[in-house]
Order: C-alpha cells, then structure tokens, then sequence
C-alpha cells in the first residue's frame, strides 16, 4: 500500500512529497529529518504516513472483534490463531494479539502533534487544520481499540523514540473513562471539522486477476465527531455522544442511503406471497460491498491489491474469498474457515418481511403486510453453490469483502450508534424511529401518536430545524428496512405492522422466558405494569440485534456486545451474565461474568 499513496501524491503532484515509505516507522529517520513540520506540504505526507500504519493493525482489528462475538462458527479449516480468539483462550503467542500495532499508530500521531506548526496560512485558510484534526482523530480511535481489547493500557502522548520505552516509563493506566476524560478536550476544539480530501477515485492499481481499485482519499480518515461520540458512548456519557453524532451528521450532511436487500425465497418449501405487489424500491444492499463503492462508507483501512505492492489483508480469505487469486475463477475457496454461525442464522431467520400487497384503486394508498421469512440481508450477502449429492452441504461464501478494505465505518454505524446514546437518554421511542421511519418530518407530526413530544422536539432541534430539514426530511432511511422490507408507515393509510409498540411487547415477552438475566420481568408483563426502563431495555436488545444483521462479518461484533454489556451494567442489570450468555456458543474456556476475561493478555 506503500505505492497506493505515493500515487495519490504523485497524481495529485504534491510538491516536496517524494515517498511515504518510511513515514511508518516511529524510529525512522525520515521522523526526524524535519522535527518542525513546518512545511506546508508536511502535513499531508505525515498524514498518510499514519493511514500506512493502520494497515498494519488492520486484520488483527477484524479478527479480534469479529472472532469474540457469536456471529461466525469455525470449521476444520480455521486457522489456530482465530480459533484460540473465538474460544477466550488466546495467549502470548497468538498471531493477532499485539498491542504494539495500536501504540505504532498512536506513537506516530504523538510525533505529529508535537512536532506540526499549525500556525500555517494560505490565505486566511489554516493549512494544517483538517490533516491535525485527522491525527487527533486516529490517536484517539488507536486508544479505544486498546482499551477495548485490554481494559486498561499505558496512556502516553508524547512521542518516544521506541515502543519499547513503555515497558521503562512508569506511564499511568488508563481504561476508557481515562482516555476519554483525557482526549475529548482537544478533540472538542476540533469539533465540526471535516476530515481531509486530496482526491477521489486513486487509481491503486489491479489485483491479480485483474479487477482494478481505486481509493476516495476522504475514506481512510476517522471524522473527529464520530471517534468523540464513541468514546463518549462507551465510557456512558450519553448525551455528549449523542450531540457529537449529530454534530457530524448534520455538518456533513450524511443521511442514511436507500440500500435494500430485495425479497428472496429462503427455501424450496417458501412461496412468494401471490398478493405481493413488486418489492421495496432502493438500491441493492450489496452495492455498499462493491468493489470502488463508497456507498455507505464513512471510514475504511484499503488494503493493498498484491503482495508486491504492499500490505495485503487475510480476512477475505478466512471467508473463502482470495482477494489475490490468480484468476477471478479460483477466488472462491472451498477451504472455507469462517461460517456464519447458527445464532446469527436463528436471528436472521426468525423475522418477519414487510411487503406492499394490492395497490388499490391505483391510489397511493397501499396495504401492507408480512410474511415470516426472514432478513433478507443475510441472503444478500451470501454466495452459495448448491450440493450436487445428498450426502454434501452447500458451500456458502460471505461475499463483503470483494472490494479488499476493512470497513470502519459506515453512517448506517453512526445512526445506529446515536440510537443507542438516545434510548439511554430515556428516549427509547425516538430510538426506535432510526429502525423504522428514518428522518422525515411525518414522523415529528401531530398526527404520529407513538413518538412522544420528547422525541419529536429532538428531531425539529436537529435533524429537522430550519437550516438541516431540506438535507434530512425524506431523505435518510431507516435502517430495518434494509433487509425486511416495508417498515414505514408513511403519510397514508395502511400501516407497516413494524410497529413501536408491538415491537417492544414481542422483545419483553422473549426476554421474559429468560428468567435468570430478567428476573420479574414475566410477572410485570403479565400485570400489565411494565417499567420505561423495561421499555428501554427492549429497545437495546432490539439494536443490539440490527448491528447484528446490518454489521455481520464487519469486524465489530464483540465490541459492540462490550459497549451493551456496559451500558446494563451502568443501568444495575446485569451486563457480565448477559454478555457470558450472549456467546456461550463459542465454548469459552473462561468465565466471562468476570469483566477481566474479556480481554487478551496485554503484547507490545
């Protein structure tokens, strides 16, 4: 990936920027050859520099979030290294366990934010502003990674001349209420700032088999609002994340796009509804996997497209897709080591799909209707070859990782995300609409009887006030309908059965039979006098579950089932059982009701 940048300066023809081959390394001499930073074109050499760091951290990223979670079953061909990951019983010696490659990042952005002058003008424009902003940006994602995979870390931000000086420095431990309380003042002042943009579709050369890559610049930067708003959301500061979501929503204008997976049958025993009348309209849902696609995407890590031109990725093909296959015909590897797992198959089986029945009259007004057969995104996502015998299983492929980037973030993420921080924030109505309506200005009306006035205040005071309304209103979708079809009500009669309250009562009612976790529950169902915190919890399990389906095989499953599990542990519920629980299917050699399990031992 060495080259992929060197081509983004020479095609942009950045002057004074000969290479960014050595910008990795926190020792090298090309740190030291100008400790000021003090040109102007610095900053946007240093920057990539980082960009190129982050691809070494890149696989162990993925695999140790997606590995820990309960949506991917092994095989016989896992490797060991995830294998040890899946099971909790990863030691010293696991491939993917280093904490070196967080602080090689973060070291690199200490340099950089001690050395840079940010005093530089052209014209009235400061140069260095956006590429600072971006460097705070990367630290403060490196550090919540840390925390993520090991609880309490060294926290340092000055830059040494090794990594090995941690071990020989008495730095304090931080965990993440630390990190944020010490990181978050610098990036508030930075708040609103767009990340910056040196060109889009970078030619990065072809793969093997001769598919051709490109790079939107923009892409590979973490936006300062939304690395605020997660690390104020993990560390429960809710209404801070939740304006710091915002914040980046409404500067950048990011809505929800209308991606949907459309209606597939899911077995030879499933019949298409004969009073179906067409499907949701949107563009496909895999569109946002597409090779060159930036559908979708806020941040990604793009991954070499060979060996020879630099750093390549190995997730692909833990999938069975050899992204560096010598011919398009061998990318698809029966030696498959990663499946989706039979937790994220019962959950993606057991919906409902919400379809248009009759249009009567011609008049727009249409009635809708379900079928029980399931998300239709884990369809979407899924190659399958069909078994020739009966004595053989279908091959299916996990069919997200064509374009060879590991994804950071999606605005699908954010959205998501700021519904977590809303329904913690006692509006768990307003939650709920980011599933079901998206933003439109029906939803905020007098007529809509289930969003409280709370709820609707909210959206008129951000997403729908005088300045934001004509980007939002209409315009960014909810995110349920990706893969189950017709959730929205929309201005005329006949109602989507997708529906808050129905929604909430179904969730309490499977959460009840769980006894141990949701002790009381059953009896207040059945009183007639559940709680709003009941209300809220129901709406959490509900997310919970769309990051699930939205966000499978992504690289964030485990660490968005910490950030739930502490969210109920700051509510007084049981977050430690909930999560030893949520992925007992991985056989976990260790008890994870105790919170230090969860990490990995700590490797430089």
């Amino acid at each position: 990936m060495k080259k992929i940048f060197i081509l983004i300066t020479a095609a942009l023809s950045v002057i004074g920027i000969s290479s960014c081959s050595d910008m990795l390394e926190t020792n090298s001499n090309a740190q030291n050859f100008d400790p000021e930073l003090n040109a102007k074109t610095d900053s946007v050499f240093y920057a990539f520099g980082i960009a190129q760091a982050m691809q070494s951290l890149a696989d162990q990223y993925f695999f140790q979030g997606e590995m820990r979670g309960e949506l991917v079953a092994t095989t016989q061909y896992t490797d060991n290294n995830l294998r040890q990951l899946k099971d909790f019983s990863a030691d010293l010696t696991n491939e993917y366990d280093s904490a070196y490659v967080y602080y090689r990042v973060i070291n690199n952005c200490n340099y950089y934010l001690a050395h840079r002058d940010t005093t530089l003008l052209t014209g009235s424009t400061n140069v260095t502003r956006k590429e600072y902003a971006a460097v705070l940006a990367y630290r403060a994602w490196a550090y919540l990674q840390l925390v993520r995979n090991y609880g309490k870390v060294p926290f340092f931000t000055e830059p040494l001349t090794a990594i090995s000086h941690i071990d020989e420095s008495n730095f304090p431990e931080y965990g993440i209420e630390e990190i944020t309380s010490a990181l978050a003042p610098q990036l508030e002042k930075y708040s609103g700032t767009d990340v910056p943009n040196y060109g889009t579709s970078i030619a990065c050369g072809s793969t093997n088999f001769g598919q051709s890559k490109t790079m939107n610049t923009y892409c590979v930067f973490v936006p300062v609002d939304v690395i605020l708003g997660d690390l104020y959301l993990e560390s429960g500061k809710y209404e801070n994340a939740a304006n710091s979501y915002v914040t980046y929503l409404t500067t950048a204008k990011k809505v929800v796009p209308n991606t949907v997976a459309q209606f597939q049958l899911r077995n030879e025993e499933d019949q298409r509804p004969s009073d179906m009348k067409g499907t949701i309209s949107g563009s496909n849902y895999t569109s946002i996997f597409a090779n060159n696609s930036t559908t979708d995407i806020v941040t990604y890590i793009p991954m070499s497209v060979s060996r020879v031109r630099g750093t390549v990725t190995q997730v692909p093909y833990a999938f069975g897709y050899d992204y560096y296959a010598l011919t398009s015909s061998a990318c698809w590897n029966k030696e498959i080591q990663l499946l989706p797992s039979k937790e994220y198959t019962s959950l993606t089986d057991s919906l409902d799909y919400y379809y248009y029945k009759d249009v009567m009259g011609g008049l727009p007004n249409k009635d809708i209707t379900s079928v029980p057969y399931g998300d239709m995104r884990s369809l979407s996502i899924m190659r399958t070859s069909r078994a020739t015998s009966s004595e053989e299983e279908d091959i299916k492929w996990i069919n997200k990782f064509q374009s060879g980037n590991i994804i950071l973030y999606r605005i699908s993420t954010i959205y998501l995300h700021l519904a977590e921080a809303l329904n913690r924030m006692e509006m768990p109505d307003l939650a709920f609409s980011f599933l079901k309506e998206g933003i439109s200005t029906h939803v905020a009306d007098t007529t809509n009887t289930w969003l409280s006035e709370e709820g609707k205040t909210y959206l008129k005071n951000t997403f729908l006030n005088e300045q934001n309304e004509e980007t939002f209103k209409g315009k960014s979708y909810p995110i349920h309908q990706h893969g189950c079809g017709v959730t929205t009500d929309g201005n005329y009669p006949g109602s989507s059965p997708y529906q808050y309250g129905t929604e909430v009562a179904t969730k309490l009612k499977k959460l009840s039979y769980n006894t141990a976790l949701y002790p009381g529950l059953a009896s207040r169902i059945s009183s007639e006098q559940t709680t709003k915190a009941d209300t809220i919890m129901a709406i959490e399990e509900l997310l919970c579950d769309e990051e699930a389906m939205e966000f499978a095989f992504e690289g964030s499953r485990w660490y968005d089932l910490m950030r739930f599990a502490k969210h109920k542990n700051r509510a007084g519920l049981s977050g430690n059982e909930w999560i030893a629980d949520k992925v007992k299917g991985n056989a976990p050699t260790k008890a994870l009701t105790d919170e230090k399990n969860w990490y990995l031992p700590f490797k430089k």
